[in-house]
């Protein structure tokens, strides 16, 4: 079986740091150790190389990109990098790139699949669907969302590297950590409001992602807003630091919204939530809000804890319990660790996958 995974922009400082990046390299990743696997991606250094496990990945230059948006990249060799492949996996639904390799596949009688990860776009009236023999999913969410038919979609979740991301014994952990873009929807602000007295707060991630005020402005408010709080901006944080953010971490928190604090309306929030899963496989709890994807991999009481989006009082009583009782944060860390190790690997991620891949006969 020769599959070649499409995802729209490279993982790394030469492309973005996202879930949606991440993603298609560690299932590429956990793929590759089972079947001739490659993924090809659009970036800004073009290049073809092999990875030690086995993951074949090419880098296309886009010639352009559509709007402007990073996503969204046009190269025409792209159908060329799909030669001998018996199934195109794409990732986004609607990027340029996913229907140009979807379509380049049902030319070529290859079987197809793709994994959303909340680009916005159009669906063209539900042609794109059509382009595609199996919808696989990192979420029910996502799955109920992307309104695909039921016979052909999958759940498979994503995962954490159990080995890279592990707890620490007997670590000094302390502190709120949060991990992801300073974007409105992430409702970091509400985090910083509802930071219990005399606790520390790590931001790890990169602003600049919104173009137009005022959510262009966001980084600035949270900035504000962290005044006279024990909050450090982070920044951009490389990715062989990561583990090591977890592990030190009393607490993980994902404040996620569907509705920002410019008052408006989020319709896809969190499909799934990668960096709860990874901060769970190192044994650190999570509070997050109950929306989207979080709430399935999450489990409120054992593995952390889920509040309604926006309750900034919720969130501060459960900061505060979980970061005052560290017998109740070792007991929901271990339990988040041991969901992890039973379902949410990228090696069970790829089982999931392979049996999805298997049932196209």
């Amino acid at each position: 079986m020769r599959v070649i995974h499409v995802a729209p922009s490279v993982f790394g400082p030469e492309g973005l740091y996202g879930g949606g990046e991440r993603y298609p390299l560690e299932l590429s990743r956990a793929l590759a150790t089972e079947v001739d696997c490659q993924l090809v991606t659009f970036g800004a250094q073009p290049g073809r190389w092999r990875e030690r496990g086995g993951l074949e990945i090419r880098v296309l230059r886009p010639l352009v990109r559509l709007h402007r948006h990073p996503a969204q990249p046009v190269n025409p060799l792209l159908p060329a990098a799909l030669a001998g492949a018996e199934i195109v996996h794409a990732h986004h639904f609607r990027s340029v790139p996913t229907r140009m390799a979807a379509a380049t596949a049902r030319l070529r009688g290859a079987a197809t699949a793709v994994t959303d990860h909340g680009l916005p776009g159009r669906t063209w009236g539900g042609l794109v669907h059509r382009l595609f023999d199996r919808f696989l999913t990192v979420s029910r969410f996502s799955a109920e969302l992307l309104g695909a038919p039921e016979a052909r979609t999958r759940v498979i979740y994503g995962g954490a590297d159990p080995r890279r991301f592990s707890p620490e014994r007997d670590a000094d952990r302390h502190g709120v950590l949060f991990v992801g873009r300073l974007t409105p929807h992430k409702g970091i602000d509400r985090l910083i409001r509802a930071l219990p007295a005399g606790a520390a707060l790590r931001i790890a991630g990169s602003g600049g992602h919104d173009p137009r005020p005022p959510e262009r402005d966001y980084p600035d408010l949270l900035r504000r807003l962290a005044r006279d709080r024990e909050v450090e901006f982070l920044g951009p944080v490389p990715d062989p630091t990561l583990p090591g953010l977890y592990r030190r971490a009393a607490v993980l928190a994902l404040p996620s919204v569907d509705r920002t604090c410019y008052d408006r309306h989020v319709p896809v929030s969190e499909l799934l939530g990668l960096t709860a899963l990874e901060a769970m496989s190192s044994g650190t709890p999570v509070i997050a809000s109950r929306i989207g994807g979080l709430a399935e991999v999450v489990v409120d009481g054992e593995t952390g804890f889920l509040v309604e989006p926006g309750d900034v009082a919720a969130l501060q009583d459960r900061l505060a319990l979980v970061l005052s009782d560290r017998r109740l944060a070792a007991r929901l860390g271990a339990n988040a660790r041991d969901l992890v190790l039973e379902r949410f690997t990228w090696r069970a991620c790829a089982e999931r996958c392979l049996a999805a891949y298997e049932s196209l006969g």
